[in-house]
């Protein structure tokens, strides 16, 4: 049996050069092809049962001829390693093909040679390529070892013979001038060496030089010859950087008789893991998942803060050697089994982000200190392309008046007359010029007596006045309709104003505003009765539905009352500014649209705040601190009939028979409460990558093109990341990754904020935020300043090598099955006169799910030929750990081993008696050619849910029954109780399942309980799963038909295995 995939903390990194990054991963070794852009290239297992710790390259490469090529491009080279960790050392050989970057090869140098102790350092010493191995033993001892017997030369111990958390090895030339540096269990450091003196091998080597300082172990330690610099990261949570130095080099020195702690850094949340020093900086990572960038030569300040890993911390971290100014890569190795790389410029980091905290740098925008400022809102350059250095913010103040921010300045655009003061609401958008490719930025502005005054920011004075009724505008939302770019207004009594406008521009060049009143919308009575969010929708029969959210935390569906006859205002009317009313206007706010559909309440009594449609499914979110994955679709009978029963108001005729589905509901971090929208994230691509896409594309074109790729995964669920508020922070959180991608220190959620870019609804990888804070306007980047994917959101900016799964332990997994990939590509033929479709195999991938001890369900496909896994979803409903999971998977495709899609009911069950049940819908996504996941939640259950709301509940005994039996419906949503039994007084530790046939034809479904005891019950559930009425009493719970006490009882001598056999 071989491994075809696996996921474990990665333990070893190291590059050679600016070309290959070495990673170990329990016994395996793979090499990723840093140029052009990152990619795994070979992998081999070298180390049987015992994990990769170190990897150490000699210092050249060597050409088969034993000389050195580091300079030629035609022949092959290849590079010699020492791989350890455990009790093992072993040498391999990588092999390079200069002509063929991609193509490199593993060869296995050597047995694998074990040791009496474990191995913390290796390292070669220099000469001809039959020189011996020097390694550092966990004892405070150094091995000496012949390559090619696996021998021991010598060997030397410390005469103080302590256990050692780590250990350095620094060698020159010969064993003689070695120099060992150890971090003992005493949390001091010691320098002592191993080769000196004549009859080394039979005396204790004294120590030369002892550092103390940490009051905790140590566990990695870093020398960087050329500043003399001894860097030791410790279990204290600290980095400690000593001056020491030359170690190591010709005659052994040992470096200062006075060595001295230069800095101690802290920074980390948790211990410090790894430590690696270059040239005035220190690079640090831990169990907080945080790898720091430490200004050791300016003041010992983080510079740098690089996150991407899951629960767990990071376990590895290497850093290329650059010279002066050039560009150094920074890779991480995570607990859950991820790789990350960074690449990070030496003098932009010196001078940019020296000041930088983890937070970003906010700037004060300067606003006007005669009035306060109460909405902001950030538009792009109109017939521009709407960058961060070419947008504008727009502020409209309590006083009535509209300022605009550009170029540095404020200027005033519009002044509203008094009944706009005290009270205002604003909007922007850009709309396109009918007639015309030019766009003009537009702006709502709406007060307390119903008034919504438009206008264009480039001219406010051919604006006009519309009339939502006699009371407060709560709230103005601008959304693309079907007729054109639609403006809803919130107003009084549950009235939802709704009106199509259109931008002309007029032979004398002035522009003017049409405006098409459309029928409103009326809200669910509540409280709090006003509209926060809106999307417009195409159905199956072209006609318009509106999916609303409001303030009482309800979800609505609307749907047109058919094609509106358009009535537009004359040129005159518009250019005096005022639009009035006329009969077919009177007409169409009487003709009240009540809500198809309503799902009262689903976010809470804190609102709705964003409503967001993408590929076919809507995604939503409130202040409950989740985001709800919904779709429109027909009615079921039973809902149908009892909402006829229950109709009494007279609405409109639900033509289509549509209401709202719940398919699922993601949470976000614990303490994010206050979402406010959902971003989808773009693929991880360079722009490198992007390059190289756009040449190999333009040699064969791809025969889907955007808008098949579309329909091929509407209704997949897409990759998000969260924006919302965690305290005082604005957050954009990876619900994947469990990480976050931007903070921004803003005071909280109750003021008026924008994000940029906001248009496109979309996560790029960098943003900026503006909001109100104290009277002043603060921005988290400077404007005019252009943003890019290197100089983003703190944190971002890498590539993801391998995907984490796992933070913390796994305890569970569940195989769902095949599924078959491939792409359409179109090729030219030989006469290139005509092209041809060829379909490429992607070859299949592995479908599984994965409970573990972070509360997470992780959906993955694995590619067994190549080893790559792609996680496809997190669910994240359980709240504790995982223990249990369960599928009943149906195929469709080809076979039943190889499909085209999968789709499985998903079981899991968990700490605090919790059990979950989704559908699972495995497709393939001919975008990114890798599988896609949608996750519908069926049914949840919770045995401990009203125990917790119990008083006094630690006072008293809780007897529940062990064994219990439910049933599941996919149409009512629920787990029902069958019965449940009190037979084995004991726990229960495992059940399972089989269906036997007797010699008559009958099946019988059997149960098997263990427990504790050492006994197993076998149950007859035939016939009970047909009895699934919750409603009626509880049937009699059944007895075993069959116990077997297979091993003795484990309740007064729980540390004893049974000795009986089943």
């Amino acid at each position: 049996m071989e491994t075809a995939a696996l996921v474990a903390p990665v333990t070893a990194l190291e590059f050679l050069h600016d070309t290959f990054l070495l990673t170990g991963e329990g016994p395996i070794l793979t090499v990723y092809s840093l140029k052009p852009h990152p990619k795994a290239s070979a992998s081999l297992s070298l180390l049987q049962h015992y994990r990769i710790h170190g990897v150490k390259p000699r210092s050249h490469a060597i050409d088969p001829a034993g000389t050195n090529r580091l300079g030629s491009t035609t022949e092959a080279k290849f590079y010699d390693l020492a791989v350890f960790g455990g009790k093992a050392v072993r040498l391999v050989r990588l092999h390079v093909n200069l002509q063929d970057g991609d193509h490199l090869r593993f060869e296995i140098s050597s047995p694998l040679m074990e040791l009496q102790d474990w191995a913390l350092d290796v390292c070669w010493l220099s000469g001809d390529k039959h020189s011996p191995l020097c390694v550092a033993l966990a004892h405070n001892s150094a091995l000496l070892l012949d390559v090619n017997t696996g021998t021991p030369l010598a060997q030397r111990s410390c005469l103080e013979g302590c256990l050692l958390y780590s250990s350095l090895l620094l060698v020159h030339e010969s064993w003689a001038n070695a120099v060992l540096v150890g971090g003992t269990v005493f949390n001091q450091l010691v320098i002592w060496k191993p080769g000196g003196g004549e009859n080394y091998s039979e005396c204790k080597a004294l120590v030369e030089r002892r550092l103390r300082g940490h009051s905790g172990v140590i566990f990695n330690i870093s020398y960087l010859q050329e500043n003399g610099w001894l860097a030791s990261a410790s279990d204290d949570r600290s980095v400690r950087v000593w001056g020491v130095g030359a170690l190591g080099g010709p005659g052994g020195p040992c470096g200062d008789l006075n060595p001295t702690c230069l800095r101690v850094l802290y920074g980390h949340q948790a211990r410090v893991f790894s430590v690696r020093l270059s040239s005035g900086k220190v690079f640090s990572a831990g169990e907080d998942g945080a790898c720091l960038v430490w200004d050791c030569a300016g003041g010992g300040k983080v510079i740098r803060t690089m996150k991407g890993h899951r629960a767990g911390g990071v376990r590895a971290l290497a850093v290329s050697e650059g010279k002066g100014d050039e560009e150094r890569w920074v890779a991480t190795g995570g607990a859950d089994g991820g790789v990350r790389l960074w690449r990070i410029k030496e003098r932009e980091e010196r001078n940019d982000k020296l000041d930088e905290a983890v937070t970003e740098k906010l700037t004060d925008l300067k606003f006007p200190e005669h009035s306060m400022p109460k909405v902001v809102c950030v538009v792009g350059e109109e017939g521009g392309n709407p960058s961060w250095s070419q947008s504008n913010v727009v502020v409209c103040t309590d006083q009535g008046m509209v300022y605009q921010y550009s170029n540095g300045q404020w200027v005033t655009v519009w002044k509203g007359t008094p009944d706009f003061q005290s009270y205002c609401v604003m909007e922007t958008v850009s709309i396109s010029v009918k007639d015309s490719t030019s766009k003009m930025n537009v702006c709502a502005v709406g007060n307390l007596s119903g008034s919504v005054q438009v206008f264009s920011l480039s001219h406010p004075e051919s604006g006009i006045l519309l009339k939502g009724g006699s009371g407060k505008v709560h709230s103005l939302i601008w959304q693309e309709g079907e007729e054109g770019m639609c403006l809803l207004a919130s107003a009084a009594e549950g009235l939802v104003y709704r009106w199509c406008i259109e931008v002309n521009q007029n032979e004398n060049n002035s522009l003017a505003f049409s405006v098409n009143p459309l029928p409103p919308f009326v809200l669910p009575p509540c409280a709090k009765r006003w509209l926060l969010a809106a999307v417009c929708l195409q159905s199956r029969s072209h006609e318009v539905l509106w999916v609303c959210g409001d303030r009482r935390g309800s979800l609505l569906l609307f749907q047109e009352a058919g094609k509106v006859v358009q009535k537009r205002g004359d040129d005159a009317q518009a250019d005096k500014g005022i639009l009035t009313g006329t009969k077919s206007e009177e007409e169409l706010h009487q003709e009240k649209l009540q809500p198809l559909s309503c799902l009262f309440g689903v976010h809470g009594k804190q609102g709705v705040t964003s409503v967001f449609e993408y590929q076919g499914l809507l995604y939503s979110t409130g202040r409950d601190g989740c985001v709800r994955v919904f779709r429109v679709q027909p009615t079921r009978p039973e809902k149908l009939e009892q909402s006829r029963k229950n109709d009494c108001e007279k609405t409109l005729e639900n033509k289509e028979q549509l209401e709202l589905e719940v398919l699922r509901v993601q949470r976000a971090c614990k303490g994010m409460e206050w979402l406010e929208r959902v971003l989808i994230l773009e693929p991880e691509t360079s722009e490198q990558e992007v390059r190289d896409e756009c040449e190999t594309l333009s040699e064969t074109q791809h025969s889907f093109k955007g808008g098949d790729v579309q329909a091929d995964n509407k209704g997949r669920e897409a990759r998000f990341v969260i924006a919302g508020f965690y305290a005082v922070h604005f957050v954009v959180w990876d619900p994947v990754r469990q990480e976050r991608l931007l903070t921004v220190p803003c005071g909280g959620g109750h003021r008026s904020w924008c994000l940029w870019p906001s248009h496109k609804r979309v996560w790029s990888g960098y943003g900026a935020l503006v909001f109100i804070k104290h009277r002043a306007v603060l921005a988290s980047q400077p404007p005019g300043k252009e943003q890019s994917w290197e100089g983003g959101t703190e944190g971002t900016g890498g590539w993801s090598l391998r995907e984490g799964v796992h933070g913390k332990g796994i305890g569970c997994v569940c195989r769902l099955g095949r599924i078959e990939g491939s792409s359409s590509v179109l090729q030219t033929t030989v006469n290139m006169t005509e092209k041809k479709e060829v379909q490429r195999d992607q070859g299949f991938w592995e479908v599984v799910v994965t409970g573990g001890e972070d509360t997470c369900l992780t959906v993955m496909a694995v590619h067994p030929k190549t080893g790559n896994i792609k996680v496809l979803s997190v669910i994240t409903d359980h709240i504790s750990s995982v223990r249990t999971v369960a599928a009943l998977t149906h195929t469709e495709g080809e076979s039943v081993n190889l499909s085209k899609c999968l789709s499985a009911l998903l079981f899991s069950a968990g700490g605090r008696a919790q059990m979950q049940c989704y559908r699972l819908l495995i497709g393939w996504d001919r975008q990114r050619l890798v599988p896609s996941c949608q996750v519908i939640q069926v049914a949840s259950h919770r045995l401990d849910e009203q125990w917790e709301w119990r008083r006094n509940r630690h006072k008293t005994v809780k007897m529940d029954p062990e064994t219990r039996l439910f049933s599941v419906s996919e149409v009512k949503r629920q787990f029902a109780l069958l019965w449940e039994s009190f037979h084995h007084q004991r726990c229960v530790l495992s059940v399972a399942t089989c269906s036997l046939e007797d010699g008559k034809g009958n099946r019988y479904k059997l149960l098997f309980s263990a427990a504790t005891d050492g006994k197993i019950a076998v149950w007859n559930l035939t016939g009970d799963s047909t009895s699934s009425d919750s409603s009626s009493s509880a049937p009699t719970p059944p007895s075993p038909c069959l116990e077997v006490p297979a091993h003795q009882s484990v309740g007064e001598r729980g540390c004893e295995h049974g000795s009986q056999n089943t």
